[in-house]
Parts: C-alpha cells; structure tokens; sequence
C-alpha cells in the first residue's frame, strides 16, 4: 500500500482556507450524511419515484424492501448531487460536498491537506476559493460530457481537489511529497519522492488508465471529473502566471495616467543619467502597464529592484523582480531576476517557501557562478532556519 501523508517544503503562513474548506466537508457529513444514513426516506418524497427509476425499480414494491434498501441520504444525494441528464447550476456547487462514505471524505481530505497550504500561500485565501470552486465545477462539467443522460449522482469534492493537484503541478516542481510504504510485516517507512512523480502517478495511472479501459461512468469512481479537474487546474494555473496583475502583489505606488507615460519615462532616464536611483524607482513603480514597463532595459529593472532591496523596500523588489520574470519571459538576465525575488522573499516573514523555489529557479538559469553562489548561499540561510525551528 502506498499513499501520501505530507510534502515538503511547506509554507508557515496558515492555509486558514484550506481548513475552512476541510471544516465545511466535515460538517456536512457530520450533520447531513451520518444523520440521514441512518434514516429510512419519506415514502411521499416525490424525488422517491424518480430515484427508484434510475435503479430499474418499476412496479409494486413492498413497503419493507423500500425502507431495507434506501436511506434518506440516497435521496439527499439524488437531489443536490449533479446528474447530468437534469443539470442545474444549484447542484454544480451543492455535489461538492457530498460524500458517500467516510473513507470517500477521509481520501479527499487527506489530499486537500496535503497540497492545499503550498496553493493557498501562493494564490492568496480568496483565490484560492474561487480557483477550488472554478476547478470542481470544471471537474463536474468534464464528467458530464462523457455521460450526458446519465440519471446518475455525482459528489464529492475531488474534481475541485484535482484541480488543486493541477494548481500544485504547475508551481511546485521541485517539491516533494512524503509517500507513506506499508507492505505488512516486511516494510512499514515513508519514502521523499518527487511531487510531479506522485501526481503524475495519480493523473496518469489511478484516473486516465481507468478512465480510457472502463466506462467512463464505471466503477463508482468519477475518473473524468478527476481528470477534468486536474486539467482545470493546470490551466488556470498557466493562465494566472500570464496575467501577473491578478496574483503577483503590487507595492504602493502613485497612479498616472497614461498621458503622463512620456514624462515619467523621460524622468526615469534623466535619473539614471544622474545617478538618482530612487528617483527612477519612483517613476517606474507609477507605471500600470506591461507596455509601458517594456520600454525600459532589463539591465535598468534589475538596477531599480536591486536598489529598493538596499533600502529596506522588499515588498517593493518583489513586485519589480516579479514582473520582470512574468513579462519578459525570453529575458537572458532572467537568473538575476530570480535571485533578486528570492532575497526579497527572504526579507519577509514567513516567505520561505517560494524564496525556496525562486533560488533553485536562480540555480537553473544561472549564467555567472555569482549567481548561482548567491542563490545557494539564500537555500543555505532558508536551511538554517528551519533548523533552528526544529
């Protein structure tokens, strides 16, 4: 048997959504699924006839063999999980937080635990929400395509925790997961392998595989929703790295209009010529466009970014270095950029996580041994740390 029980490194922030959305689950079993598990339905439920048509029970049926086989939560799930053949936007939302057992709710849990905080600490609680939301309707949407009459419930959140997985995919390569060995009485360990490897193995072999040799619907498991939610994921996660206005943080800076483009340009270069750095920066943190911030050499960003770290200004280097690496994809000084990030990140509290990932970027990309003496010598502080917090 194996299966995850943790990854590394980890945010210190606290993925308070995260716990939110594992709170809500659980509650929703604890109040609605156990209670109405242990209750017989409504015999004048008129979602009851429905219900028994969709498992092929037509006729006169004693009043016993009803209440042996059916508990009120079977009709709960008929009602507010999504059944493609009677799709409704009440249930896309409503079917993520169904479960059919514990095991079910412990699995997805388990999953959104371990890879929910690394997501939220990178998009931000709100976000994160509304990219877990968007994920699981997608993940419902994908299913539904392949079965489009079906009468057949779906529920559970793993379509939105599959897009978390896609989310995760994307931004945390180099990440690795804790998988946990048990092969009673020879072996009982946890192996560190590769994020990107374990999630693979869960898009690739426990969903697509599945997925491709049995029915689509088959199985009790929605492996296209899971699959759909990954795929989501991964591209919303894609799309979010091109529009860097929407996730990356913006210092405070003194908005201008576009009409005053020219001058704040033509002050950015006077300043340089004098050697009036924090001038420049200025003038080029009031610029609110990736055109107008294009006109500028990268040797000049990377100069003003490196200033504002001098001066104490880490939330405002960060905001330069990361549009510099958001914007200018192709950039050949991008290691620097990189670097510059990670000391920024490294200057705020509880940030070194993606200070990590910023300097192994560094390492990759590096083009000077400077660069990449720099960047190790930021994971060596980041190891010490945590270190010191053991």
């Amino acid at each position: 048997m194996f299966f995850p029980v943790g990854d590394i490194p980890n945010p210190r922030t606290t993925p308070w959504m995260t716990y939110v959305l594992m709170a809500v689950n659980i509650a929703v079993y604890a109040l609605v699924t156990l209670p109405l598990s242990l209750q017989r339905p409504d015999l004048n439920d008129p979602f009851l006839l429905d219900y028994l048509g969709t498992l092929g029970l037509h006729g006169s049926w004693p009043i016993e063999s009803l209440l042996a086989q059916i508990s009120a939560y079977d009709l709960t799930v008929f009602r507010y999980g999504y059944r493609p053949a009677s799709p409704s936007l009440l249930t896309v939302l409503t079917a993520m937080f169904l479960h059919g057992g514990l095991l079910h709710l412990a699995g997805n849990m388990l999953f959104l635990y371990i890879f929910g905080d690394n997501v939220e600490h990178r998009m931000g609680p709100w976000r994160y929400l509304l990219g877990y939301l968007g994920a699981g309707a997608a993940a419902t949407l994908f299913f539904a395509l392949f079965v489009p009459d079906s009468q057949v419930p779906l529920i559970g959140a793993s379509g939105a925790i599959s897009g978390i997985l896609g989310f995760y995919f994307i931004w945390f390569p180099r990440n690795q997961v804790k998988v946990f060995v048990f092969l009673f009485p020879l072996l009982m360990t946890h192996v560190l392998v590769s994020a990107r490897l374990v999630l693979a193995f869960y898009l690739i072999v426990d969903n697509l595989l599945p997925f491709l040799v049995a029915s689509s619907a088959g199985g009790g498991v929605a492996h296209g929703a899971h699959i759909g939610g990954f795929l989501a994921g991964m591209g919303l996660a894609v799309a979010s790295d091109r529009l860097p206005e929407l996730l990356h943080l913006r210092g405070p800076y003194v908005s201008r209009s576009r009409a005053h483009t020219l001058e704040a340009m033509t002050g950015i270069m006077r300043a340089f010529e004098h050697g009036d750095i924090e001038h420049a920066a200025r003038n080029y943190l009031s610029l609110q466009s990736r055109s107008q911030r294009g006109q500028l050499s990268t040797a000049h960003v990377l100069e003003i970014g490196r200033h504002l770290l001098l001066r104490d200004q880490p939330e405002l280097a960060l905001t330069v270095f990361r549009q510099l690496i958001a914007e200018r994809p192709g950039e050949a000084a991008l290691d620097q950029a990189y670097l510059g990030a990670g000391q920024a990140l490294l200057r705020r509290k509880r940030c070194d996580t993606a200070a990590w990932h910023y300097f192994l970027a560094a390492i990759d990309l590096a083009r000077t041994p400077d660069v990449a003496a720099a960047a190790r010598e930021g994971l060596r502080e980041i190891e010490g740390c945590r270190q010191a917090r053991d």
